[in-house]
């Protein structure tokens, strides 16, 4: 009886070993999702109307996409903000916030198109003053300088383009 104890006990330990080897692939995921989803999220503006001419100055919807993945692939949450026209720019209609999330692959609440007749610089301005966030851009906002003087902080204005096909982006991050 004893040997009978001492081989099921064996065989136990082995079927524990391998249902926890099994699961250790689904542990390390549900470790990663919850430590990401503990960080702080890092907020990021981008200035839709901006970036979408970053390829050979044409209205590309490919190139914020892109741009908002790499931003997502780097840990950012990204926030984007269009002037009125942009749908009319990309796709000749006007399309509103959330027709352009859907576009991005964003939820609704990331992504605005500023009313008609308004510029989008000051509501990008106040999105990331209020969010302690960059603004990724090539505008310089020198003519918001007055009243947002965080946009001559180092950091605070991403550069970005497309070179070689590809979406680079000045992060500051080596």
């Amino acid at each position: 009886m004893s040997e009978f104890l001492s081989l099921l006990s064996q065989r136990a330990g082995l079927v524990a070993l391998a249902l926890a080897l099994l699961a250790l692939p689904l542990i390390l995921k549900l470790l990663h999702w919850v430590r990401r989803a503990l960080q702080p999220k890092r907020h990021v503006v981008v200035d839709g109307s901006n970036v979408m001419h970053w390829k050979d100055n044409t209205p590309d919807l490919l190139v914020l996409r892109a741009v908002v993945a790499e931003l997502k692939r780097r840990g950012y949450t990204p926030g984007v903000v269009f002037d009125a026209n942009a749908g009319w720019k990309l796709m000749g209609r006007y399309r509103h916030d959330g027709a352009m999330a859907r576009l991005l692959g964003l939820p609704v609440a990331q992504v605005m198109v500023v009313p008609k007749g308004q510029v989008a610089d000051g509501w990008i301005l106040a999105a990331a003053r209020d969010l302690g966030a960059p603004v990724v851009t090539n505008d310089r906002y020198r003519d918001w300088a007055g009243a947002h003087p965080e946009v001559t902080e180092p950091g605070r204005l991403i550069r970005g383009g497309v070179r070689e096909g590809k979406v680079w982006l000045d992060l500051g991050e080596g």
